[in-house]
């Protein structure tokens, strides 16, 4: 997890990440956005090319100009991008579209919007050899995100961007293997023999569920952005040098939450009183005595010891095929 110092020959990144923020996303965005007010299409720019430029300054690492062929990162690295910012959101009344920066559906005129937050990365394996490829050629992965830190309060002015790291071959992110490996054999080959003549979903990978939780990612950067949509104020939180070993670093939090009822008592039966007790939030106080359910009581994370318990979860299932998309017709 210690990246190739030889390889890292970009400098001056924290100013110049933000400095690449603004030109690529945030400008072009506020642009869209003034359009898209009166053409009404989507200002959703999309994060797929900047996501690359992005994961440069963070690494330090130049790019190979291979755009989606080859290695992404000069050490190999590939770099998976993905934003919920300005997702199209949908009316509930009526079905129609519904931009991100509209409060009514333009059709209807209903306020009652289904807001979207699903956009998630993807992991397309269609042989052995690009499974293996994945797991055992490609040193690291940088996750890029975008999204609304305060979404469910319904403030979309806010943004977030944040870079997220997985080494496949590193013993800490071994379940990353394993959840891949499970998609090819359970999932895709599964599939095929079912109808040859159609090609699986690729592996989705959410950024906020339980499996990316169970992978251990480790943040390297986080930064917020107010105001977004008129004059925006980029702050960043987060930012870990490029040379860092990412060994020494702790990977992100897990939520309690994220847990099943099934896999929380797993853990009561796994895990030992002292792992529960080395898991208690800093400053919490329980008494020696206290019972392993009492403890998981005020457990609020889940941390890399107790999550070596958790098994992947539903990565033997086929999922659903999406409703087949139908053109909608206005009336005149």
């Amino acid at each position: 997890m210690k990246p190739n110092a030889r390889l890292i020959t970009l400098g001056n990144n924290r100013a110049r990440i933000g400095k690449l923020l603004r030109d690529l996303v945030l400008t072009p965005r506020i642009r869209a956005i003034r359009w898209s007010r009166i053409t009404r299409q989507t200002p959703n720019i999309k994060i797929g090319y900047p996501g690359q430029h992005f994961a440069s300054l963070i690494t330090g690492m130049i790019g190979e100009g291979t755009g989606a062929r080859d290695n992404d990162l000069a050490d190999g690295s590939e770099v998976k991008s993905c934003s919920r910012i300005d997702q199209l959101d949908k009316c509930n009344a009526c079905e129609a579209p519904v931009a991100r920066i509209e409060s009514k559906c333009p059709d209807c005129g209903s306020i009652n919007i289904q807001r979207k937050k699903d956009s998630k990365w993807l992991f397309t394996i269609r042989t052995r050899a690009e499974l293996n490829t994945l797991l055992h050629e490609v040193g690291r992965i940088v996750f890029v995100f975008g999204d609304y830190p305060n979404f469910a309060n319904g403030d979309f002015g806010t943004l977030r961007f944040q870079a997220f790291e997985i080494w496949p071959g590193h013993p800490r992110n071994r379940r990353f293997g394993e959840i891949m490996t499970n998609y090819y054999k359970k999932i895709y080959l599964e599939h095929k023999k079912r109808d040859a003549n159609k090609t699986p979903a690729p592996k989705n990978f959410w950024p906020d569920q339980y499996q990316f939780y169970i992978c251990n990612p480790i943040r390297t950067f986080l930064c917020e952005v107010r105001n977004a949509n008129k004059a925006p104020r980029l702050s960043i939180k987060e930012y870990v040098e490029p040379e860092v070993n990412r060994k020494t670093l702790p990977s992100i939090p897990m939520p309690k939450g994220v847990l099943k009822k099934s896999e929380l008592n797993f853990l009561l039966s796994r895990a030992s009183t002292k792992e529960l007790r080395d898991s208690l939030p800093a400053g919490a106080f329980v008494a020696q005595s206290a019972s392993k359910t009492k403890l998981l009581s005020k457990i609020t994370e889940i941390n890399e010891t107790l999550r070596k318990y958790l098994d992947l979860r539903d990565t033997d299932k086929i999922s659903v095929a999406k409703r087949q998309y139908k053109r909608r017709h206005r009336d005149k």
